[in-house]
């Protein structure tokens, strides 16, 4: 990643639009993994998975959403995700 992009997600994404008013870090990590889930964007995805749990949201909320987007985004999508949620460690 370029320099810039690193320092606009840094101080823009995380350090500003996380941070705004109106929806909790757990509420905007819930809006995140479903958008990536349903965009297929699988690379960013365990991150987030992660973040969201630490935000506040159990696996087996994560499953759900999942499961709930598979009627929607594809049963391939949700498959997959559903692999990527597996290997997250709440503990962390």
């Amino acid at each position: 990643m370029s320099n810039k992009f690193t320092e606009l997600t840094r101080d823009v994404l995380f350090a500003d639009i996380w941070e705004r008013d109106g929806l909790s870090p757990r509420e905007r990590s819930l809006i995140t993994v479903a958008a990536l889930v349903a965009m297929y964007r699988l690379e960013q995805l365990p991150f987030h998975l992660q973040r969201a749990v630490g935000n506040g949201l159990s696996v087996d909320e994560l499953g759900e959403v999942i499961t709930h987007l598979a009627f929607y985004s594809g049963w391939p999508t949700a498959a997959s995700a559903l692999n990527l949620l597996a290997a997250i460690d709440p503990a962390e």
